[in-house]
């Protein structure tokens, strides 16, 4: 594939970050979006790549950040709101908003990530404006539209993944409603990333809708029967009756440090079977080395050690100095406050806080966000 020049929208959220790093990577001239350009400079890539402001819910912001970037070939839409109030709503006027500054920009083609749509009625919020957003892209006369579906996707610093962490490492005894056998076709960081960057390609992926996922099916209580694996974790689990994912995403705001707007609209997904139809495998050959499997992509993600600039990673699995504050697990957060606390000659012994067990260090972490009001904020891109 040529070099061509790419605008990533959302370039400073989870995947976006990781996306600018392998498409720099891959040769390509990138300009990176986000609504304030200063937190750019957060970013190892920082410097590499051209910078723009762009407000997808103004659409005044989103003319001006296409001219400024000059000429387009491709755009990455990865802008979302979830876990905000009325974020469905929002996230379709900022759809909008972008295809039409693209089309008026002369874009060729448009790449969206969004998740699984289950053939099913009643569908929650999130999944639902994740259909709706692609709709938004396609406009009449506009860009052509590559709408890539993921469900979980696996990777120190993703929001799916964190959510296993913590429910892995939290609970000595792990509630099991009925809903978490429904299929899943979990998907690792490394594998999001090849399909991206191939789907900018017009001559390997023609426009339309492709689900994109790893090389294993399997279910919610596996993956946490497979993290406590990874972890050396026993963790014992009882079937429940009565509760559904929408009491599950209430107590899930309370017991996890995830925000909890995202983290109830990601269970609440959870009441539907997520499988891929539709793949990109008989279009885009495997990477060297094939997909990685679920194993796998947890081990990696387990091995990251301390947080690097997202451009630095041996492996996009592991975690960023980019990511969320809560993300890496309670032990590594307890870590990362005693280092500023304790004089340097006693920051050697942190590592004996490998040793706490999950609902202690939870417990203590949980303290600590309370003393010292330490409250997650959500990134809506």
């Amino acid at each position: 594939m040529n070099s061509m020049r790419i605008l990533v929208t959302g370039a400073t959220g989870y995947v976006g970050s990781r996306l600018v790093a392998e498409l720099l990577s891959h040769g390509h001239k990138v300009i990176a979006a986000s609504r304030n350009v200063d937190r750019l400079a957060a970013f190892g890539w920082h410097g590499q790549a051209d910078a723009v402001a762009l407000d997808a819910h103004d659409p005044a912001s989103a003319r001006a950040a296409f001219a400024e970037a000059g000429p387009v070939d491709v755009v990455y839409y990865l802008v979302h709101g979830i876990g905000q109030p009325d974020f469905r709503e929002a996230d379709n006027a900022a759809a909008a908003n972008v295809a039409a500054a693209a089309k008026d920009a002369g874009v060729r083609r448009i790449v969206y990530l969004g998740g699984f749509v289950p053939d099913e009625n009643d569908l929650s919020e999130h999944l639902t404006s994740r259909a709706e957003v692609a709709e938004a892209l396609s406009i009449e006369g506009g860009p052509e539209v590559v709408w890539l579906g993921a469900a979980i996707i696996i990777g120190a610093g993703s929001t799916s993944f964190e959510m296993l962490r913590y429910v892995g490492d939290r609970f000595l005894v792990i509630p099991l409603p009925s809903w978490m056998d429904n299929p899943i076709d979990p998907i690792s960081i490394r594998d999001v990333l090849y399909y991206l960057v191939a789907a900018a390609d017009p001559d390997r992926v023609p426009a339309g809708a492709y689900d994109i996922a790893g090389p294993e099916s399997t279910t919610y209580r596996d993956l946490l029967a497979k993290y406590a694996r990874a972890t050396g974790k026993w963790r014992a689990s009882v079937p429940i009756r009565g509760v559904d994912t929408g009491m599950a995403s209430m107590l899930t705001a309370v017991a996890l440090p995830v925000p909890g707007g995202l983290a109830a609209d990601l269970v609440e997904s959870l009441d539907h079977p997520m499988q891929a139809s539709d793949g990109l495998r008989e279009l885009v050959p495997d990477p060297p080395g094939g997909l990685i499997g679920i194993a796998e992509a947890i081990k990696r993600s387990l091995s990251s050690g301390r947080a690097r600039a997202v451009d630095q990673l041996a492996d996009p699995h592991h975690l960023a100095d980019s990511d969320p504050v809560w993300a890496g697990g309670d032990t590594l957060r307890i870590k990362r406050l005693a280092r500023v606390i304790t004089p340097p000659f006693v920051r050697p012994a942190l590592g004996l806080l490998n040793a706490v067990p999950g609902p202690v260090a939870a417990a203590v972490r949980t303290g600590l966000d309370t003393l010292l009001n330490l409250k997650p904020k959500v990134r809506s891109e």
